[in-house]
């Protein structure tokens, strides 16, 4: 009877560990490309949203309606500094990018 409890047991502790460590290896082999993607989505909602907002004289909410039901474009944050004309976007804990106007050229990235 002992040994049956035993098996039960070690049964139990399998069927919470494998899905969690199969989960966490889905996890780090994915991490880069979702970076990636991360990056790419905040660079093109920090290029959009800056020329939006200082080319045509939008408000910023309104910039970002224009770019609601693209890929992760949901999960990105904007921050707007009307004094330095920059907006910089950031999906949190992943990628963070900017971009600036700069007269005659439009809205250029500010960093890599």
């Amino acid at each position: 009877m002992k040994g049956d409890n035993r098996i039960a047991n070690r049964a139990a502790r399998y069927l919470v560990w494998v899905p969690a460590a199969l989960v966490a290896f889905y996890v780090a082999i994915s991490w880069s490309g979702w970076r990636h993607q991360a990056a790419q989505a905040a660079g093109l909602g920090a290029r959009m949203t800056c020329s939006c907002r200082y080319v045509e004289g939008r408000g910023l909410e309104s910039c970002q309606e224009d770019l609601a039901g693209m890929p992760w474009m949901a999960l990105v944050r904007y921050g707007d500094d009307p004094a330095a004309r920059r907006v910089t976007a950031s999906i949190p804990m992943m990628a963070e990018r900017s971009a600036v106007l700069r007269e005659g050229f439009g809205c250029l990235p500010d960093k890599p």
